[in-house]
């Protein structure tokens, strides 16, 4: 299969678009089944170490996310003294745990054999898993559904909530889709100035 300058179009303009969504942006409508299906049928297209295919998803039911949704409040409230500096944190609302439609927990299966390419490199699996979840982000985009990457949370905490032995399976992210009330034009934290947008000339080790 060949693609043209238009499909590159519609690619790039997909990945300029993506965005994180939180709480204060979500509405309350339902995503379906089918559309749920192909943003997990994504993630299956990933690239992954030695074709290993890794990952594992949790949906999350209405219980789980109450509990997930308290221990957030918990690690949000202590993550506050790492930020004295930057007052704007207590602010921003990094979550969207309980207004978003669907929760996904996301793991690494653990291999227990050797893989191909993870022999010195052993975290290429969970990069893979990271591969599969960016695949999901940019189809949930193509598809006019937010996502949004909840980040400020214990592992062991959430293994707990979800009975998860932590020797089998790594927690990799916690994932929050919904319908956004709207799509940025540019980065939450960036409207913010939290930060600034780096050039490509600075990301190049010198």
């Amino acid at each position: 299969m060949k693609f043209n300058k238009k499909d590159l179009n519609t690619l790039t303009n997909i990945i300029a678009s993506r965005r994180d969504i939180r709480g204060n942006n979500f509405i309350n409508k339902k995503i379906s089944n089918k559309k749920l299906k192909i943003i997990l049928e994504s993630a299956l297209n990933a690239p992954s170490v030695g074709y290993s295919q890794p990952w594992k998803f949790i949906v999350v039911d209405d219980e789980k996310k109450n509990l997930v949704y308290e221990h957030f409040t918990k690690s949000f409230d202590k993550s506050k003294d790492k930020f004295l500096d930057k007052p704007l944190y207590n602010s921003l609302k990094l979550e969207g745990i309980k207004e978003s439609n669907i929760n996904i927990a996301v793991y690494y299966k653990k291999s227990t054999s050797n893989v191909l390419g993870q022999t010195y490199m052993k975290r290429t699996g969970e990069y893979s898993v990271v591969c599969a979840i960016l695949n999901m982000w940019l189809t949930a985009r193509a598809l006019n559904i937010g996502m949004g990457w909840v980040s400020i949370l214990e592992p062991k905490k959430i293994n707990k909530i979800f009975d998860i032995d932590k020797n089998e399976y790594k927690f990799i992210a916690y994932l929050c889709f919904g319908y956004a009330k709207e799509f940025y034009n540019e980065p939450e934290l960036k409207k913010l100035k939290w930060n600034k947008k780096r050039k490509l000339k600075d990301c190049f080790l010198k």
